[in-house]
């Protein structure tokens, strides 16, 4: 799964893998429910932070005060965040931007009480509601969970452990991306490359290469028809727009990295309308593409 910044080091000093966000955003909600201020320290101490990070600096620098906690697009972060304030009944007012604005997400206070079996059929079948029930502090453990809910697991376990050794907890790099990159930078060299889907965010790499169909996403990861775009849709018409040589529209960051590629590999200029939508999760994708 995600691996420790040390290794990650060792094998490409970081060059073009991003700090992994969602493992980020998991400690940074620890730390926030627990009055810890360490998650803004590492960000300071960051260069090249995403959108996602960005907006988690802002809200943990903001939780303490009376003030609206701007999530900016993080539908994790939204999420993860709302649940805390309804857990600890704070009343927290939220604000949101760009695609988020867009997205039906469920805003009922009432799903603190619901097991995570029941929270992982909210919108979409996201498994984000149940993350966030055992960022608060819930034990269960379900069997066979999806691939960020095991991240989830997997986070509480190493904060507890390193709180209870007197420790910071540790940063890990974006396993994901770094799979991606491994994959695409075979195919540049004209190697065979078989890639493995293993989760949602693979999906639009996956499809644009030929290592998933559109069915196979969807049935899946249902999820993928909720997040910043219908991701289903979404990377079928892009790649098409793509192909035609026509202009791409798309907002989603997942999106515009895998299109981003295709159009490295076969040499196809690509007039992207909103390139800064991959600063989302991917800060260094322009410099890894050139």
């Amino acid at each position: 799964m995600c691996v420790s910044i040390t290794r990650y080091t060792q094998i490409m000093e970081a060059k073009y893998t991003p700090l992994d966000k969602s493992w980020i955003i998991r400690m940074g909600i620890l730390d926030i429910a627990h009055g810890y201020s360490d998650i803004i320290n590492f960000l300071n101490a960051q260069e090249n932070l995403g959108d996602d990070l960005i907006a988690l600096k802002r809200a943990a620098l903001a939780w303490d005060k009376n003030e609206p906690i701007d999530v900016g697009e993080s539908g994790t972060l939204y999420r993860f965040l709302k649940f805390t304030s309804w857990k600890l009944n704070l009343n927290k007012e939220f604000v949101i931007h760009r695609t988020l604005k867009e997205r039906k997400i469920t805003d009922d206070p009432s799903v603190v009480d619901l097991p995570q079996s029941e929270l992982i059929k909210l919108d979409n079948n996201t498994s984000q509601w149940a993350s966030a029930k055992v960022l608060l502090g819930d034990t269960e453990r379900l069997e066979n969970p999806s691939y960020k809910l095991k991240v989830t697991y997997e986070a509480v376990d190493h904060w507890n452990n390193m709180r209870a050794e007197g420790k910071v907890w540790e940063p890990r790099y974006d396993e994901t991306i770094q799979r991606q990159v491994e994959a695409f930078e075979k195919m540049l060299k004209g190697e065979n490359v078989e890639f493995v889907p293993e989760q949602a965010e693979d999906f639009c790499f996956a499809y644009t290469f030929g290592y998933v169909t559109l069915e196979e996403g969807e049935k899946k990861w249902p999820s993928l028809r909720g997040h910043e775009s219908d991701r289903i849709d979404e990377m079928e018409k892009t790649l098409v727009q793509a192909k035609e040589g026509r202009e791409i529209i798309s907002k989603d960051h997942r999106v515009i990295q895998a299109i981003g590629m295709w159009g490295k590999l076969n040499n196809i200029k690509l007039n992207i309308l909103y390139p800064e939508s991959v600063n989302k999760s991917w800060p260094q994708f322009c410099d890894f593409l050139s």
